[in-house]
C-alpha cells in the first residue's frame, strides 16, 4: 500500500505525526508539504519536536490568495502523483492544502481519505466550510472524528465508506502533553503563574482581514484582569501593523509557539480566547474553559455545558464569557479513546489492502 499524505498547515503537521508513524508501520508514505505554512515557527519546528518524518516533497507555495495557493498546489500535487502513484492520497482538515490534495487525486482517479471528516459549522463565508464539503464529496474513505459529523454526512446523502474513527487530536494531546511537561519552560520564562493568565490565538479571515473585528478583538484583550498571552499569527501581525492596531500593555505580545510550548500555555491558562477549531478541541480535552471568537463552530460537543462559548468579535461578550465563573457541568466523552490513528491505519489496511 502506497500512500500519498498531504500536509501544509500547522494542524496538519500535529494530526499527521501520530497517523504516520502507524502508517509507516505497515505501507509506503509520501509526505508532501505544500508549503501554506512556511517560516520555521509555523512549519519546520513543529516537524522537529513531534517527531514527523521530513517531507518528501515540499511545494514551497507560500501565502497567497485562495485562487492562488490552491492551484498552485494543485500542479503540484498532480506531478507528485503522476510519478509516485499511490494507491491513495490521505489528506487532514479543512485548509486548500486539503481540497487542493483531494482535487489532484480525484482527477488522476486515486482514491481520496478525508481525516477529520463530517465536520460543519454551517457558515458558507469561511473557506475552510467550502474546503470541507467539496472534500468530502470527493472522498472516497471518510474519518469522521465524532457522531455528529456522521450524522452531517448523513444528511447530505454520504453513507458509503465513513468510518466513526475518533479524533486523532485527543491522541496527540495525550501523547505529546506529558512530553511538553518534560520539556516546555514557557511559563517560567513569560513569569506566567499556573491558572493566573489567557492564552489567545487570532488567525481566521473573518477576524485577521476585518479592521472593526479586529480592533474590537484587541480592545476586549486589553480590558482583561490578566495577562493576556497572545502568540501572533504572521497574518494577523501584518494586520495589527497595517491598521496601527496596538495592543493593551497586560498583552504580551509572542511570535507564534512551537507545540509543546502551546500545549504547556493551553494547560495552564485560566481561559482560552480564541478563533482556531484545534485552540477550541484542546481547551475542552484539558478541561480549560474557551471563549470562541467567531459565531459558529464545528466543534459543536465543546458547547455542552458552557465549556465553550460563541461570542464573535463583540468586545462586551468577550469581556463577559471570559471573566465569568468557570463552568460546573463535566465534559462529555465525544473523541474518542485516543487511538484514532491507529483505528485510521487498520481501515485503511483494509480497503487498500
Amino acid at each position: 500500500m502506497k500512500v500519498l499524505s498531504v500536509v501544509g498547515a500547522r494542524p496538519q503537521f500535529i494530526k499527521a505525526a501520530v497517523v504516520s508513524e502507524k502508517l509507516r508501520a505497515v505501507a509506503d508514505e509520501v509526505l508532501l508539504h505544500t508549503g501554506q505554512h512556511y517560516d520555521f515557527e509555523m512549519s519546520s519546528v513543529f516537524f522537529e519536536e513531534l517527531g514527523l518524518p521530513p517531507p518528501d516533497y515540499n511545494l514551497g507555495v507560500g501565502s497567497g490568495t485562495h485562487g492562488y495557493q490552491t492551484g498552485e498546489m494543485l500542479k503540484g500535487i498532480e506531478r507528485v502523483i503522476m510519478d509516485e502513484k499511490p494507491n491513495i492520497a490521505l489528506v487532514y482538515g479543512d485548509t486548500n492544502s486539503t481540497l487542493a490534495g483531494a482535487l489532484a487525486a480525484v482527477k488522476l482517479h486515486v482514491k481520496v481519505a478525508h481525516v477529520e471528516a463530517g465536520l460543519r459549522s454551517f457558515d458558507r463565508r469561511m473557506p475552510e466550510e467550502i474546503n470541507r464539503v467539496l472534500t468530502d464529496h470527493a472522498s472516497d474513505i471518510l474519518f469522521a472524528p465524532t457522531k455528529t459529523a456522521v450524522e452531517n454526512l448523513r444528511r447530505e446523502g454520504i453513507t458509503s465508506g465513513v468510518y466513526l474513527t475518533g479524533d486523532v487530536m485527543y491522541d496527540v494531546a495525550l501523547r505529546f502533553s506529558e512530553i511538553a511537561e518534560r520539556k516546555s519552560d514557557i511559563l517560567q520564562r513569560l513569569g506566567l503563574a499556573k491558572g493566573e493568565y489567557f492564552l489567545a490565538t487570532v488567525h481566521r479571515p473573518e477576524n485577521a482581514d476585518n479592521e472593526v473585528h479586529l480592533r474590537n478583538i484587541l480592545n476586549a484583550f486589553s480590558r482583561l484582569p490578566l495577562p493576556v498571552v497572545f502568540p501572533v499569527h504572521p497574518r494577523t501581525r501584518r494586520a495589527m501593523e497595517r491598521w496601527n492596531i496596538k495592543a493593551g500593555n497586560n498583552v504580551i505580545l509572542l511570535e507564534p509557539v512551537g507545540y509543546f510550548d502551546m500545549l504547556i500555555l493551553e494547560k495552564n491558562a485560566r481561559k482560552i480566547l480564541t478563533d482556531s477549531g484545534g485552540v477550541q478541541k484542546e481547551a475542552y480535552f484539558f478541561g480549560v474553559p474557551c471563549v470562541t471568537l467567531r459565531t459558529t463552530t464545528e466543534w459543536v460537543e465543546t458547547l455542552e455545558g458552557g465549556w465553550n462559548v460563541l461570542v464573535g468579535a463583540d468586545v462586551e461578550r468577550i469581556l463577559e464569557a471570559a471573566t465569568s465563573p468557570p463552568p460546573k457541568a463535566p465534559r462529555g466523552e465525544h473523541y474518542g479513546k485516543g487511538d484514532a490513528a491507529e483505528r485510521i491505519v487498520e481501515i485503511l489496511g483494509k480497503v487498500i489492502g
